[in-house]
């Protein structure tokens, strides 16, 4: 649970309450009763994050949107994700080679 708190940004109470209103979303739980996400979990939560907090649906407009076309949701989810994960690879890219120009201009 608290990987899927940091991977949204978002409080446990929102999980829990997109959990009640998107009947799809079932995690699992374990036998201490601790909630067990599924990679389809994830790509619901992805698509879920996106209508909702990127796209400014409110909830009945996500259950209605995913409703009529769950498939292409699912995969605009999936592009953010991948553009997000390039991004962040690419600032990290930026940031490697700036303290390398930074060593260069030192010597």
């Amino acid at each position: 649970m608290s990987e899927v708190v940091k991977r949204y940004n978002v409080p446990v109470s929102t999980l829990h309450y997109w959990e009640k209103e998107f009947t799809e979303l079932k995690p699992h739980r374990n036998k201490k009763g601790n909630r067990m996400y599924t990679e389809d979990d994830i790509l619901l939560l992805d698509t879920i994050y996106f209508l909702v907090k990127e796209k400014g649906y409110t909830i009945k407009g996500a259950k209605e949107r995913l409703k009529a076309d769950r498939i292409t949701q699912e995969k605009n989810a999936r592009i953010r994700n991948s553009l997000l994960n390039i991004r962040a690879l690419m600032l990290e890219m930026k940031e490697s080679l700036d303290v390398a120009i930074k060593k260069q201009g030192n010597k």
